[in-house]
């Protein structure tokens, strides 16, 4: 028996009963946003309706409810990725933003001239931009690990890269191109061997299963809330209470200050609030915690087995089509299919299956270097998640094996 039902599950989100060109909405574009359950809507409208307050240092009624809510927002995302306390979780503005913040932070107080910051062939662009500008800062240098054919990170040529200039290491948990789940743990163990600090981006595995820093034993992590069926805007920096001290400020302002004076200069207070400058995301921290709320009534441990069952539906039907070549074949993944079909433009797919009602991505995901190591422009990208049923897996299959008929 299945450990929910996908009908009653889907219940829980409006937008999924929504109709695009007279058909039913067939969504197969969560890696790059979830959609959103009532629960999480309503928590966010209830907050501007009944308890909408600036946070901390208020007074009144008003800002002591924001207050406390916002601060079990941060206690329920610690639980939810097993760091060992709240304050150890800083709220940003997405995965984006916390990737800067240590890069900008290291780039400060850590790298130096010759340095070496290992990153791989398959990061999304936003975990290589901010270290390309963190290494033109300070005179380190990028060294990139590859990619095998199947679609795993090269094992040996990570430990062969390695070495006592690698001071900074970050790589993606979860490949939001191919779907491959990485080794992180033993990873993060070689990293730490040759002394480097360790940044993790979860943005691809924090939705589809459970994740325990602590266990994976790294320095930093970053996941965005539109993922993990929660709003826009908020994300979160997990790191360990000692790098969180070493990091020097990011943004400066109210509400992360100790002091500040003419005379005297100014103090900052301790993590997390000397990285949370200015009004935060309220609304968005409070619906994250909703969201986070919400995954665990699934189970983590649920919503990934289901979504292996469909995998495990769809990549042989996906296969069977003619034409279609698959990209990340590894036996551990999250439901990621990225594909391309003999004669059809990735973006003539996404748009032939958009009248169909489906919804998937096309391009090249933010992983540029990654299409060019398999020397592709780029792929059509169905992305499932736990409320996708193995019917809409049906209907892609169907709507595939028209356009191939279409282009042949």
């Amino acid at each position: 028996m299945p450990p929910f039902d996908p009908s009653e599950i889907r219940a829980d989100f409006p937008i999924l009963g929504t109709e695009v060109n007279g058909r039913p909405l067939v969504y197969l574009d969560n890696a790059a946003t979830s959609q959103k359950p009532r629960q999480v809507l309503d928590t966010m409208d209830r907050f501007y309706r009944e308890q909408n307050g600036n946070i901390h240092r208020g007074v009144h009624y008003l800002s002591q409810v924001a207050t406390e809510a916002y601060d079990r927002a941060r206690e329920k995302v610690a639980r939810f990725i097993g760091a060992p306390s709240p304050r150890e979780i800083v709220f940003v503005r997405g995965a984006t933003e916390g990737i800067n913040l240590v890069a900008h932070g290291l780039a400060r107080c850590w790298l130096r001239t010759d340095d070496e910051i290992l990153l791989t062939r398959m990061e999304h662009h936003a975990n290589i931009v901010p270290w390309q500008q963190a290494a033109a800062q300070t005179g380190a240098r990028i060294v990139v690990v590859d990619v095998t054919a199947d679609g795993r990170i090269d094992r040996e040529d990570f430990v062969r890269k390695l070495g006592p200039r690698t001071k900074a290491v970050s790589f993606v948990h979860a490949s939001n191109a191919l779907g491959t789940i990485n080794p992180a743990a033993e990873l993060i163990r070689l990293a730490h061997g040759v002394g480097a600090v360790v940044l993790l981006d979860g943005c691809q595995s924090a939705p589809h299963f459970r994740v325990d820093v602590a266990a994976l034993g790294c320095d930093f992590f970053v996941f965005s809330g539109h993922k993990v069926c929660g709003p826009t805007g908020i994300g979160v920096l997990y790191g360990t209470s000692e790098w969180l001290e070493k990091l020097p400020v990011y943004q400066t302002g109210g509400d992360m200050i100790g002091r500040v004076s003419f005379e005297q200069g100014t103090t900052f207070l301790e993590p997390p609030e000397k990285f949370e400058a200015g009004t935060p995301d309220i609304a968005g921290a409070i619906g994250l915690g909703a969201a986070v709320d919400y995954l665990e009534s699934l189970g983590l441990d649920a919503v990934e087995e289901a979504e292996q069952r469909l995998l495990e539906h769809v990549t042989p039907r996906l296969l069977a089509v003619p034409g279609v070549k698959l990209y990340g074949s590894v036996e551990r993944k999250v439901p990621i299919l990225s594909f391309t079909m003999d004669g059809v433009h990735p973006h003539d797919i996404g748009t032939i299956l958009d009248t169909d009602g489906i919804a998937v991505r096309a391009g090249h995901h933010c992983a540029q270097p990654l299409m060019k190591h398999y020397g592709i422009p780029g792929t059509a990208r169905a992305s499932f998640a736990f409320y996708n049923t193995t019917e809409e897996a049906d209907v892609l299959v169907a709507s595939l094996r028209k356009i191939g008929k279409m282009f042949a």
